[in-house]
């Protein structure tokens, strides 16, 4: 009979701490909604180009996040996962391996303030541009830095060539005994 009288305290006890604790901790505040903008700058690039991905989320308590704030999102494909500052701020910079236009989503995770919301922007994306062909022909014509290795017999040398190719040529010419092993350094 003991045993029950003992079980019936401590559900008492137990059942009335639990009804003090519930019955004075204050409300959980309630989240409220926000909404997410999303630019891309630029919002044309080339191939492997930078392209800057900016959201702001807007709410009107703190949308910071820390840990999975905001994810951003190429189609289906996940780009990366940011923080959101207190402020609603979030970038991310990324390139693009494919032409097209590329649909970029910024999904707000939300937090215990804020509920969840999202925004999409595009990006256009075009082939990089083929660079020039370099003037003259063939390799270090006229504009050549670096060295040029010289033979004369057993002795080996190399002189050091920064855009002045041409005035060593003729200055090195008249004074070498084989000027045909100097291919490509006279004209």
């Amino acid at each position: 009979m003991r045993r029950w009288q003992d079980r019936r305290v401590w559900k008492a006890g137990t059942i009335g701490a639990l009804v003090a604790v519930v019955g004075f901790a204050s409300p959980a505040a309630a989240a409220v909604s926000s909404s997410t903008t999303v630019t891309a700058s630029p919002s044309a690039a080339s191939v492997g180009a930078p392209v800057t991905l900016t959201a702001t989320v807007t709410c009107s308590a703190d949308p910071s996040r820390v840990l999975l704030g905001l994810t951003f999102f190429d189609g289906g494909d996940i780009l990366g996962e940011v923080s959101v500052d207190s402020s609603g701020h979030a970038q991310y910079t990324t390139t693009f391996a494919t032409t097209g236009t590329h649909t970029i989503t910024a999904a707000y995770n939300g937090n215990a303030n804020c509920f969840a919301s999202n925004s999409m922007t595009t990006v256009q994306v075009s082939a990089a541009p083929v660079p020039p062909t370099p003037p003259g022909h063939g390799l270090c014509r006229d504009d050549c830095c670096g060295l040029i290795n010289i033979h004369l017999g057993g002795i080996k040398t190399s002189v050091g060539v920064d855009r002045v190719r041409s005035s060593l040529a003729r200055w090195l010419t008249p004074r070498l005994p084989y000027p045909a092993r100097l291919q490509g350094l006279t004209r």
